[in-house]
């Protein structure tokens, strides 16, 4: 079987979904010191979807703000610039993460309820920890995945041998992925959020959420993605078949020094997401 090169394989992703204009917006506002909640306000209303994401988690029991939301530049002012520009990716790829990946045995949502999960767990290690920016970190870890939509499609004939792989070679599928095709998911994913334009750090931190000891432009926001996956993983949500194999690096857990902390982290983050608004939005 003639391997793609991962050129070929982003080259092919021609009905990959440009982020919607409303998404570029907010995000440049959100880095724009000169911009006001009013003008994120007169974006986002223009999509009455992400409008109502928006003033339903300010409104949800994670935040527990004791009086009622109602305008989107309120919302801003409350959650911040970096809470309403995770929000607003989530909502655009909410669609793409939500697809049945038949090369991943993922049903439709798997993916998406993963994302969700890791995200929110990598938001909770980073404000656990006191890093920086844990809004971007959570985008890291709602992303880390994204390159698996691209590879399940367009090459899903040759995961019935990346499959047998794992299985009978009892290695990661990450490892049977760059064995059998040359390249893997994150890779593809880096490679999506290139297109994006999304910051670099965070493109690093999805080319690297397996291989966090890699990293040099955010170390903590790649390990914190790393680890935020693993234990998404050691929950049993979004499983799929790359789940049965899965490796968690030791660098990512000293570095982060939470060795001690994994089965609290674990049980605080089943806590968030019993929160439904907050899972969902």
């Amino acid at each position: 079987m003639k391997k793609l090169t991962l050129d070929q394989v982003i080259n092919r992703v021609e009905d990959m979904p440009a982020l919607p204009s409303v998404v570029s917006e907010v995000m440049a506002l959100t880095e724009d010191p000169d911009s006001t909640p009013h003008d994120i306000e007169k974006v986002v209303i223009r999509d009455q979807s992400l409008t109502t994401r928006v003033l339903r988690l300010a409104n949800s029991a994670y935040y527990g703000f004791p009086r009622r939301i109602s305008t989107v530049s309120e919302a801003t002012i409350l959650l911040g610039f970096q809470a309403i520009r995770s929000i607003t990716l989530s909502a655009a790829v909410s669609k793409v993460l939500i697809r049945e990946l038949p090369g991943y045995k993922m049903d439709k949502g798997e993916l998406w309820q993963h994302s969700q999960t890791c995200a929110i767990t990598a938001r909770h290690i980073a404000r656990r920890i006191k890093a920086k920016n844990p809004e971007q970190i959570y985008v890291a870890g709602l992303l880390h995945d994204i390159g698996k939509v691209i590879m399940s499609y367009y090459i899903k004939d040759s995961y019935a041998t990346v499959i047998d792989m794992v299985l009978s070679e009892n290695i990661t599928f990450l490892q049977a992925e760059e064995e059998i095709l040359g390249f893997n998911h994150a890779q593809v994913g880096g490679h999506i959020a290139e297109k994006w334009n999304l910051p670099h750090d965070l493109v690093e931190a999805i080319s690297h959420h397996h291989a966090p000891e890699e990293a040099e432009l955010n170390i903590y926001m790649t390990c914190i993605t790393h680890v935020a996956d693993a234990i998404t993983m050691m929950m049993g949500i979004g499983l799929g078949v790359d789940g049965m194999a899965y490796s968690i690096s030791d660098y990512a857990i000293d570095f982060l020094d939470i060795y001690m902390d994994m089965d609290t982290i674990m049980a605080e983050v089943f806590d968030v997401i019993a929160d439904e608004d907050s899972f969902f939005y």
